[in-house]
């Protein structure tokens, strides 16, 4: 049995995420490789009461990590690739943003305890890991039913911010996806997967 390979897409809202994610299925699926998507993990959150947006805690925080984890050792069964669409180290990147929007210091175990949890479910190193950076001039899309928090620049910008500080500051190899970088991100993504999906069926 040969091992899945993992994808994530890590970002702030409204960057990209989900179409760059989906148009890398896309193009792996004309390939031949079985490709599953996760994601979808806030609002599920959300539906079932835990705090979203600027009012995240450690406890909404920790089941969507454990969450995510769930989804992709499920998938992991079927797929030959899985894509992870939001990864550990944005919900603890909303968490922090959250906390540094309400001016409040993070409870140290708190902390400890979601960041283990975020760095015990991206290892081993996904085969690719996209983290798009947000360009504030660009018009953020108006979308009815969301939370008001949606369109909180400062807070997006927090979650941007505070995404690629924690990525840097756990050394964890990834490539950043500026908003005109998306095609060559997908190019490099498939590439990258599909060399490793050979490489490994051959073994």
């Amino acid at each position: 049995m040969v091992t899945p390979l993992r994808l994530y897409v890590a970002g702030t809202h409204s960057t990209g995420k989900t179409t760059l994610a989906r148009r890398i299925e896309m193009e792996l699926r004309a390939t031949g490789i079985t490709v599953a998507r996760t994601g979808g993990f806030a609002r599920r959150a959300a539906e079932l009461g835990f705090p979203k947006m600027t009012r995240h805690t450690a406890q909404s925080t920790a089941w969507i990590i454990s969450a995510t984890a769930t989804a992709i050792l499920e998938a992991e069964l079927v797929a030959d690739v899985v894509i992870v669409d939001r990864t550990p180290y944005d919900a603890l990147a909303y968490y922090l943003a959250a906390l540094q929007h309400r001016n409040e210091r993070p409870d140290l175990e708190e902390l400890s305890r979601v960041t283990g949890l975020a760095q015990l479910i991206t290892a081993p190193a996904p085969a690719v890991f996209l983290a798009t950076v947000l360009d504030p001039q660009l018009p953020l899309a108006v979308r009815p039913g969301k939370d008001p928090d949606w369109t909180d620049t400062a807070f997006r910008q927090g979650v941007d911010e505070q995404l690629h500080r924690r990525l840097n500051a756990h050394t964890v190899p990834h490539l950043q996806v500026p908003a005109d970088g998306h095609a060559a991100a997908v190019e490099a993504a498939v590439e990258t997967i599909t060399a490793a999906w050979t490489a490994r069926s051959a073994a």
